[in-house]
C-alpha cells in the first residue's frame, strides 16, 4: 500500500530534471533512456506523483519502462531536493503546468483563431496540407499558416520557388474543397542566414499571405547576436521572426542578444516575434515573452507542428502568453483572418515605403 499523496509532491518538472541529471551520469544505452524520458516528461498528461500514489503503474507514462518506473518511484517516495536546472533546461513548462495555467482563465484559449506555424509533406512534416487543414477545421480555426521550410534548409526538405508556386495551387484547391476560401494561408518558414538575409527570391515571398523568418545556422555562438536579429527584423521580406533563440530542451541553449533592443526594434516596425509552442522548444521562454510584451511587440503563436496531432501544442504557447500577461490585442492568433491579412498587407506596404525611401 502506497502512502497518500503528500502536501508537496515532486512535480513532473522536478522529475524531468532528476531524469536529465541521472542521464548525465549513466552509461549508454541507459543514459539515452533517461534523457528521452526527461524530455517526454514535459508532455506527460498527468502528474507522475499523483499517478504513483493512486497505485497505478508509472509505465502508463510515455518513455517509462520497468527500470525507470522503479527509479521514479524511489524519487517520489524519498522527495530529494531538486536544484535549479541549468540554462539548457531552464524555464520549460510541462503539459500539466500549462493546463493548470489555462484553467485559471478558461476564455483565454478559446480566443485562438488559428495557428501560424506548421509543416507538411512538402518539407519535413508527416501529413498532407489537406490533413492539416482538416485537423485545424476540427479545432474550429479560422485559419492556419502552412510554413514549410525554404530551399536553403536541405536537411529539412526545403522547397524552392517553383515548388512554392505548385503548393499554392494545392492550397487553393483545398480551400475550395473545404468551402473556406482563404482559410489555409500561403506562408513559409524562410531560412535566414546570420546576416538576416533570406534564401528565396523576394518576388516569390511577396506572393505569400505571411512570411515567417527563422535562423537555422550558427546557433551555438556564445557572443552577443543582437545585430543578426536587427538585420532580420529590418528585412522587408519577413513579417514574423520565428523561434528567436533557437533553443532546444537539453540539446541547445540558443543564442543571446540585447533582447530589450531587439524587441524595441520589432515593436517600432510593428513586426511580430514568435512563441514557438513545440514542447522541446518553447521559444521564447516566459521571461523573454514578458520582455517582448513590455516593449509592445506583436506576438505570433505557432505549434511548429509536423503532424495533425501536434496542433494541440498550441496550449503551450497560449499558457506562456497568459503567464507573461501579454495584451491579447497584440497576439496575431487572436485576430480575425481579415484583421490578420490587413496587418500583413500593412507590413508589406510599410516595407515597400522603406525600400523606396
Amino acid at each position: 500500500m502506497r502512502a497518500p499523496l503528500p502536501d508537496d509532491p515532486l512535480t513532473n518538472s522536478q522529475l524531468s530534471e532528476l531524469l536529465a541529471t541521472a542521464g548525465e551520469d549513466a552509461k549508454p544505452p541507459l543514459s539515452k533512456a533517461y534523457r528521452r524520458a526527461s524530455r517526454r516528461a514535459l508532455l506527460w498528461p498527468e502528474e507522475a506523483s499523483s499517478l504513483y500514489h493512486a497505485g497505478r503503474s508509472l509505465t502508463e507514462l510515455p518513455c517509462v519502462g520497468p527500470y525507470l518506473e522503479k527509479a521514479i518511484g524511489k524519487w517520489i517516495e524519498s522527495s530529494p531536493t531538486v536544484g535549479s536546472p541549468p540554462d539548457i533546461r531552464e524555464n520549460f513548462l510541462t503539459r500539466t503546468r500549462v493546463r493548470a495555467i489555462l484553467e485559471k482563465q478558461l476564455s483565454w484559449a478559446s480566443r485562438a483563431r488559428g495557428d501560424l506555424q506548421m509543416h507538411t509533406e512538402w518539407s519535413d512534416g508527416s501529413a498532407s496540407i489537406q490533413e492539416m487543414a482538416e485537423a485545424a477545421d476540427a479545432r474550429g480555426y479560422e485559419y492556419i499558416a502552412i510554413t514549410d521550410h525554404s530551399k536553403g534548409l536541405k536537411i529539412a526538405g526545403g522547397i524552392n520557388e517553383e515548388q512554392l508556386r505548385q503548393q499554392a495551387e494545392e492550397i487553393a484547391a483545398i480551400n475550395e474543397s473545404l468551402g473556406a476560401a482563404g482559410k489555409t494561408l500561403r506562408s513559409i518558414e524562410v531560412n535566414l542566414n546570420p546576416a538576416g538575409q533570406v534564401d528565396m527570391e523576394v518576388s516569390a515571398l511577396g506572393e505569400l499571405d505571411i512570411v515567417l523568418g527563422c535562423f537555422h545556422s550558427s546557433l551555438r555562438k556564445k557572443d552577443d547576436q543582437t545585430d543578426r536579429y536587427l538585420a532580420a527584423l529590418r528585412n522587408p521580406a519577413i513579417q514574423i521572426l520565428g523561434h528567436p533563440r533557437g533553443r532546444i530542451y537539453n540539446f541547445r541553449l540558443g543564442l543571446s542578444a540585447d533582447w530589450s533592443r531587439v524587441f524595441a526594434v520589432a515593436a517600432g516596425l510593428d513586426k511580430a516575434v514568435e512563441i514557438d509552442s513545440y514542447p522541446d522548444r518553447q521559444d521564447m521562454s516566459i521571461d523573454l515573452i514578458r520582455l517582448a510584451g513590455k516593449a509592445g511587440c506583436r506576438i505570433s503563436i505557432g505549434t511548429d507542428s509536423h503532424g495533425p496531432s501536434q496542433l494541440e501544442f498550441i496550449e503551450f504557447g497560449l499558457a506562456a502568453a497568459l503567464k507573461a500577461q501579454i495584451n491579447p490585442e497584440r497576439i496575431l492568433n487572436f485576430m480575425s483572418r481579415a484583421k490578420l491579412m490587413e496587418w500583413a498587407a500593412g507590413q508589406r506596404d510599410s516595407d515597400s515605403g522603406r525600400l523606396a525611401s
